[in-house]
């Protein structure tokens, strides 16, 4: 397994991987060198076939992501900026493309580019101490991690602009009340949760969850006609696995399916 300076990364025997950001010093800012590494880390859970799901988290108790690093951001060209923009885009893009569920664990700060991060993951829970904001035009910028055009596609467009031009903060009950989050809970309860929807999803055939992600994340660039069609013919692919025999046989015989991947 890799060393990371910025990142860790554990992998449970029952296949749960955890992905910490590990910079809280500085409230886990996220700057060129973590996303490098974040990139890698994807890369190698992609590689290792032991891991059926993710949770991602920030190390200490202050922060998941408190956003960008502005110390290193406060150098850059206007092309430096948006090579580093679109290097977010294409990291978070390999989040949300892993073939398993990636579950976001939110707590304390999750700001800006983190809460772009934590937009990449498929959902997201939140302690009682999570804070979510878009503040970038306080620093003459804007979102730059995807938060223009992720958070308006969850939460709705006028919401999001709400967020985005007056860099407001909302709560975790008020993140839950808009669809930010899924769930908002104590904060010791927050990762055994994690963990425990994540056994749950790895129950089921790895295969059927992967095709689900892909037709809803697909589907939601294409129009209605579009993504029914795209639908059918990811429903249909899955006829041809041994997962889908497999789980159908398991039903009519009244039995706990074993599910291969395959």
């Amino acid at each position: 397994m890799v060393n990371f300076r910025n990142l860790l990364l554990t992998v449970q025997d029952d296949g749960v991987a955890v992905i910490t950001i590990n910079r809280p010093d500085i409230l886990n800012a996220l700057d060129l060198q973590t996303l490098r590494e974040l990139k890698g880390c994807i890369e190698e859970i992609r590689r290792d076939s032991r891991v059926k799901a993710v949770i991602l988290q920030g190390a200490g108790d202050k922060a998941f992501v408190a956003g960008s690093d502005l110390m290193a951001m406060s150098r850059m060209t206007a092309h430096e900026a948006m090579a580093f923009s679109r290097f977010g885009h294409e990291v978070f893009n390999a989040i949300e493309n892993l073939p398993m569920a990636v579950i976001g664990a939110i707590h304390g700060y999750c700001l800006g580019g983190g809460l772009g991060l934590a937009l990449a993951c498929d959902f997201r829970y939140a302690s009682t101490t999570a804070k979510f904001g878009q503040p970038e035009v306080k620093y003459g910028i804007i979102p730059g991690f995807g938060g223009s055009q992720t958070l308006a596609r969850l939460i709705g467009q006028g919401r999001a602009k709400e967020m985005i031009y007056t860099g407001d903060l909302i709560d975790a009950q008020e993140a839950y009340r808009i669809g930010l989050v899924n769930r908002v809970l104590p904060g010791e309860q927050l990762m055994e949760t994690c963990e425990a929807v994540c056994r749950k999803i790895m129950e089921k055939g790895p295969i059927a969850i992967g095709s689900a992600k892909d037709a809803i994340n697909r589907g939601l660039s294409m129009d209605l006609a579009s993504g029914l069609s795209y639908e059918a013919q990811v429903f249909g692919n899955c006829f041809a696995t041994l997962d889908q025999t497999e789980g159908m046989k398991a039903f009519l015989e009244k039995r706990k399916p074993v599910f291969l991947g395959k």
